[in-house]
């Protein structure tokens, strides 16, 4: 006998509430808890891009007129 999608699909569900809306109903071992896991899987998705430093468009520029001043006064 086939398992009934509904097997794969509930704790998928639960869980995705748990971690969503958990601390807002639950007690208060259950509702640190969902936001620690909440906590913890949003530092691993940030933590799973590079973050990102503007670039200074006129930093190269500054360093070259720098470069050049100095050139001259010597």
């Amino acid at each position: 006998m086939a398992k009934k999608p509904i097997v794969y699909i509930a704790p998928v569900v639960l869980f995705v509430i748990f971690v969503a809306f958990g601390d807002q109903f639950l007690p208060k071992p259950l509702s640190t808890a969902s936001v620690q896991t909440r906590t913890s899987i949003n530092k691993f998705l940030l933590g799973l891009f590079p973050t990102r430093r503007p670039r200074d468009r006129n930093e190269e520029r500054q360093k070259k007129i720098d470069q050049l001043e100095q050139e001259h006064t010597q």
